[in-house]
Formats: structure tokens, C-alpha cells, sequence
């Protein structure tokens, strides 16, 4: 298959590898400092389960150089710079290219697919802890290696199954969706909350979720994610978050969200569309949503980064 990462770093980056060690001929999308050293001296994945190192692999910081439709676009910028991203992407999506969203939250599908067409998108969401440990260089923290993705109208098409298999056969986890939606809602009930508490807190999991008055909070603020949903006719699991709570728990005590490396590091943060979008969505559907509210207030100031 012909892959284009759009965004190569910890998801990107991580998933991408996989399927260029397969075989696939992958080009990443980068820019600055990271482009340049993966230009140089290729890409290298690091990680407990073994490195990937990459010689040689394409890297570009503009789609528009490639020449022609890609057979998959793995979609894994920030949030902020979906609508951006979402625009330079358009040369390479043909009418059989398949986008795959790969963002955090719940809105980047619909907001993706108003630029290239939801023909193209299908909603997905990724199960892996990784981060960009220096220019040319992807590091994984924990044992998560899975995707989950679907069609955005829910039906089980030949090219998602297609690209199911490839994942699989390039060595990491991927399952099929009927209800994107609702698998995205599920996994923001923890997603939102974790990025929320590591980011304010300043603390890794294995203390904010061994803390019992943190852990009521965390649990609290999982269900007005699920209050939402269901306010919203999205039908989250019946136990998410008991699930959820075991996750958490299961986490590498170092752990934080990717969202506590953009603020330490003065980078914009995505908060608009994690706990941000819980308190505006529960404001308009008059769902109380107090405890995420609080948390997108108090880190609002940050959200352009220093």
C-alpha cells in the first residue's frame, strides 16, 4: 500500500514504522527539526519490545510533492491543526483514498471530513504511548499497540477490512468499528480525563491514580463525559467506566498524557477539544459538567502554548 503519515510523531510515527517495516511504501509528513533528521539519517522507533530502525523512508513536509492519490492517509496532527492539515492532504486524496483519523477526542472526524469529504474519512482511535524523544526518533512507553477504526456511516467496507489485515500483518493490534462513534466516546471517557488531571496536576499516573480522593475525582469526571455522550444519542459501553478505572491503573507509573509534554514544553495544548469540549457540549445540552469545566478553565490560559 501507498501510506502517507500526516503527522509523524508519537501516533504517526509509531503506527507508521510498523507498516514501513512491512513493507509498505510509507512517506511521513513532518516539519522542522524532525524532518530534517529524518531527511538524514531515517526514522528509528525505540521502544521494550524492540527497536525499528529505518534507513531509508519518505519524508516530505508538503503532501503535495508526492505526486498523485495515496491508498491510505494515517491522520495524526494535533487537533488544532486539523482544518490546516485537512487542506494539504487534499492532492493526495484520490476517490479510493481512505483517511484514517487517528486523533485524540471526538470531533476530528466530522471536522476532518469538511475538508476532503466524509467519502474519504473514517473515524479512528489509537491505543498507544509514545512521544517524539528527539528529531528522527519515536519513543514507546508501554505495551499498548492497537488501533480501532470504521467507516463513518458504520458499514464494513473492503478497504477498511483490507487495511485491518495489512495492520495486522505488519505486527500490531487493529479491529473494525460498526459504531466509530460510540467507540470514540468510550475512549474519551478516559482520554479527556487523563489528559485533563496529568496536565493540571503535573503528575504522572502512577500518582494521580493511586490517590483515593484523586481517583473519585478522575471517576467523577468520567462519568460527565458519559453524561454527555448519551445527551448527545451516542450509546457509550454499559461498564466504561469500570473499564476505564482498570485502565488507569494498568498505566507505567511515569505515564502522563501527550498533552503534559506540550505545556511542559510551551506548546499549544489540544484542552479545547478534550475537557474544553465536555464543558461547552454539556453548557448547551444543560448536562453539569463541573469538574471538567474547572480543569478547561484552569488551563485555558495555555492553550497558544508560552
Amino acid at each position: 500500500m501507498r501510506i502517507v503519515v500526516m503527522g509523524a510523531g508519537g501516533v504517526g510515527g509509531y503506527f507508521g514504522a510498523y507498516l514501513a517495516q512491512a513493507g509498505h511504501e510509507v512517506t511521513f509528513v513532518a516539519r522542522g527539526a524532525h524532518l530534517e533528521a529524518i531527511r538524514r539519517n531515517g526514522f528509528r522507533l525505540e521502544g521494550s519490545r524492540g527497536d525499528i530502525v529505518l534507513d531509508r523512508v519518505g519524508a516530505t513536509d508538503d503532501p503535495a510533492t508526492l505526486g498523485g492519490p495515496a491508498d491510505v492517509v494515517l491522520f495524526a496532527v494535533k487537533l488544532y491543526d486539523t482544518e490546516t492539515a485537512g487542506e494539504a492532504i487534499r492532492p493526495v486524496v484520490g476517490d479510493g483514498t481512505m483517511v484514517v483519523n487517528l486523533q485524540n477526542g471526538v470531533d476530528g472526524p466530522d471536522r476532518l471530513a469538511s475538508v476532503v469529504g466524509a467519502d474519504a474519512v473514517l473515524g479512528g482511535a489509537a491505543y498507544v504511548s509514545a512521544l517524539i524523544a528527539e528529531p528522527g526518533v519515536v519513543r514507546y512507553t508501554s505495551d499498548m499497540s492497537r488501533i480501532v477504526f470504521g467507516e463513518l456511516d458504520g458499514r464494513l467496507s473492503e478497504r477498511a477490512t483490507g487495511f485491518r489485515d495489512a495492520c495486522r500483518e505488519a505486527g500490531f493490534e487493529a479491529d473494525l468499528s460498526a459504531d466509530i462513534r460510540g467507540t470514540l466516546w468510550d475512549k474519551f471517557v478516559l482520554l479527556a480525563t487523563n489528559a485533563g488531571l496529568t496536565t493540571l496536576l503535573r503528575k504522572p499516573a502512577g500518582e494521580v491514580y493511586t490517590d483515593p480522593e484523586i481517583m473519585d475525582l478522575a471517576q467523577a469526571m468520567m462519568r460527565e463525559v458519559v453524561a454527555v455522550a448519551a445527551a448527545e444519542g451516542v450509546r457509550t459501553s454499559p461498564d466504561v467506566v469500570e473499564r476505564a478505572v482498570a485502565l488507569s491503573k494498568s498505566f507505567p507509573p511515569g505515564m502522563y498524557a501527550s498533552m503534559y509534554y506540550d505545556l511542559a514544553r510551551g506548546r499549544r495544548i489540544e484542552v479545547a477539544s478534550l475537557s474544553g469540549l465536555v464543558a461547552r457540549r454539556g453548557a448547551a445540552l444543560g448536562v453539569p459538567v463541573p469538574h471538567h469545566t474547572t480543569v478547561w478553565c484552569a488551563l485555558k490560559p495555555y492553550v497558544e502554548g508560552a
